[in-house]
């Protein structure tokens, strides 16, 4: 007669916790499986957390976009509805693809992690995951350093670049300029062109680049500037147009 073959060891173990488990009774139950098995069981929750992040980015990822925005305001003030009503209009065209604003992006030469803004930035740009900034003048400054910001010149429509020349909302400057081994800046590699639009006097720089004291007094203090750039290598240009369009020549919002 053939020997019956002993249960291993693991499941002997796993019957034993089994049955001890059916004997208990409401939360001791959840304590005992906490105490016994929350390393796989964390491990286990870790594993779907990462395979659902990792999914819903490459979901993300093959989205259709029309424009990738990064505002990085002097205030705290946010430009989301503001966004939203343009939103509207550009997509009243039917054409598909999403409006993205990203509001999240601090950059602050002040700030003493201002090396993480720039790698950010850097990753960002060279993912081609921005079209338009609407920055401060750290931003803009850094923009210009790893020559990411397209000329308007050649970017914009003649009638819209020859109509914010007029209005001396163009900002001339000089990018990518280097540091030599000295710590010197290098002007040789600059150069010189027409990369941004100052937003000073629209009415979203007077809605969203004003410290909320400022307003409600009624005082006029010199504001910090404010810029919109097309980065340079955006395969959304005609959108990024529409966006200079109407942070310069609209007001999208009602009057408060």
């Amino acid at each position: 007669m053939k020997k019956e073959k002993e249960p291993s060891i693991f499941r002997q173990e796993l019957k034993r916790d089994w049955n001890t488990f059916k004997r208990l009774k409401g939360f001791k139950k959840l304590e005992f499986f906490w105490d016994y098995y929350k390393l796989p069981a964390t491990i286990f929750v870790t594993l779907v957390i990462v395979v659902c992040v990792f999914a819903h980015m490459l979901w993300e990822g093959q989205k259709p976009r029309r424009l990738q925005v990064y505002a990085v305001l002097n205030t705290e003030d946010s430009c989301v509805y503001w966004f939203h009503q343009f939103e509207k209009e550009l997509t009243a065209d039917g054409k598909p693809g999403i409006v993205e604003l990203n509001e999240d992006q601090p950059f602050d030469y002040d700030n003493s992690y201002y090396y993480l803004n720039e790698i950010e930035v850097m990753t960002t740009v060279s993912s081609q995951r921005m079209d338009v900034a609407i920055c401060n003048a750290d931003m803009y400054s850094y923009l210009l350093a790893i020559n990411a910001c397209m000329p308007l010149d050649t970017a914009l429509p003649e009638d819209l670049y020859t109509d914010l020349s007029n209005r001396g909302m163009i900002d001339f400057n000089t990018a990518n300029l280097q540091v030599d081994e000295n710590g010197e800046i290098d002007t040789s590699a600059g150069i010189d062109g027409n990369y941004a639009v100052n937003l000073e006097g629209t009415e979203f720089e007077e809605r969203y680049n004003k410290p909320e004291d400022q307003i409600s007094t009624g005082e006029t203090e010199e504001d910090q500037p404010l810029y919109a750039v097309i980065i340079s290598n955006t395969e959304h240009l005609d959108d990024s147009v529409a966006l200079i369009r109407a942070l310069t020549q609209e007001d999208l919002l009602p009057d408060s």
